[in-house]
């Protein structure tokens, strides 16, 4: 009887322990191409000239565009809440090299 009460479009998640514990960035670096955008997350440490990439996530264009727009929306919110987040300036990167082919179509 409980079962029929949901609702229609009622969507289950399930966060495992693993994923719950969330990996750390602090660099993220995107890409894209005509059908997709990728999103790498870097880990980066003080005076180590490696780092890998930690998490690879990989959205069609319009999930990227509802991606930002939500972003957007939750740091409004956190401000309105917060205050303005602080913005420091960074020193700039040196250039990266990914150790991949260059892309052909």
């Amino acid at each position: 009887m409980a079962e029929s009460k949901k609702a229609p479009n009622q969507l289950n998640i399930e966060l495992s322990e693993e994923v719950a514990e969330g990996i750390y960035s602090n660099l993220a670096i995107i890409s894209h191409s005509n059908s997709e955008f990728v999103v790498d997350f870097i880990r980066i440490a003080p005076n180590v000239p490696k780092a890998k990439v930690k998490s690879r996530i990989i959205l069609t264009p319009q999930h990227a565009k509802r991606l930002l727009r939500a972003l957007a929306d939750n740091i409004n919110k956190f401000e309105a809440q917060f205050g303005l987040i602080a913005e420091t300036e960074q020193p700039p990167f040196p250039p990266m090299n990914f150790n991949t082919p260059t892309a052909q179509a």
